[in-house]
């Protein structure tokens, strides 16, 4: 072998040596992310899409306004109910899900919204745990009582095909790392199968019935709502079951004229089903204890 040959065999042994020790580096790199900060990359990405393509925001004053409300919220009940800073990244999702979700001409529901969406985290807890997905308990309070002075998100989207494929194949993506797929495309199933009778039962084209599942309204309920961790029941099988009686809770509320239905649904069936999983768990917690005595 010629000492060229010698030295061009050493230089590709030298080059798959660094392609091999920069591919280890940028697979360390992408599992040391913290992905509590890719749904808030995701829903201002969102946000930005929706905005600049047809203008969803009625103004940053009441963006800035919802942000701050949640973030100063999140701080001080924080520091003094739990005696410590919590992480912000949660406060900041449920601030720009209330900005998009609601409408108003008025200000003053965006700050009530915001203060409810976070309090409701610290006040209405069950054994430790905050049972209601909090932008859902804001968004349905408002909506419910003060249907005067605020509205929910309507087809504002225009539901053009570019940004409506952009946030859905982001969104499972993000709920398939969060090992949340499940509960999205259950729901999503449930809600076509139940678009199909509502059509039977009204009279109304399938496609009528099953349109709001394109709207930025439902793409946020889906990939943000009902796969919230932390409002969610443990088991694979028992997050299925609660995201099928979601869309079944919905039905009936669509068939009733609910406007808001699938808000509706989740405030009723996310908490029913958090208590039984809760009380599940204690009873196994128990039965463990009294094993070993």
């Amino acid at each position: 072998m010629s000492i060229v040959e010698t030295i061009r065999n050493k230089s590709k042994s030298i080059r798959k040596e660094v392609e091999s020790v920069q591919k280890v580096q940028k697979a360390s790199f992408l599992q040391k992310i913290d992905f509590r900060y890719v749904p808030p990359i995701f829903i201002t990405l969102i946000l930005l899409v929706g905005h600049f393509s047809f203008g969803i925001l009625e103004g940053y004053s009441k963006i800035l306004l919802t942000l701050g409300t949640c973030i100063i919220t999140e701080l001080v009940l924080s520091r003094f109910m739990l005696g410590k800073t919590k992480n912000l990244a949660s406060a900041y999702i449920s601030g720009i899900s209330v900005s998009i979700l609601i409408r108003s001409n008025l200000y003053w529901p965006y700050i009530v919204t915001a203060f409810l969406t976070i309090a409701s985290k610290y006040v209405l807890r069950y054994k430790g745990r905050h049972i209601w997905n909090p932008s859902n308990f804001g968004i349905s309070w408002m909506l419910f009582t003060a249907p005067f002075s605020v509205a929910g998100l309507s087809i504002q989207w225009g539901n053009n095909i570019w940004p409506m494929l952009v946030i859905w194949i982001l969104g499972l993506v993000i709920v398939a790392r969060a090992k949340r797929y499940h509960i999205t495309i259950t729901y999503v199933l449930s809600f076509i199968f139940f678009a199909y009778i509502r059509s039977f039962i009204t009279g109304d084209p399938f496609l009528t019935e099953v349109a709001p599942l394109t709207g930025p309204m439902y793409q946020l309920f889906i990939f943000f709502m009902i796969t919230d961790p932390a409002t969610t029941v443990k088991s694979r099988n028992g997050q299925i079951l609660v995201a099928f009686a979601i869309a079944l809770v919905e039905f009936i509320l669509r068939l009733n004229q609910f406007i808001y239905a699938p808000f509706y649904a989740l405030f009723i069936v996310g908490p029913l089903f958090m208590i039984i999983d809760l009380n599940r768990k204690r009873k196994q917690e128990i039965e463990k204890v009294n094993i070993f005595k």
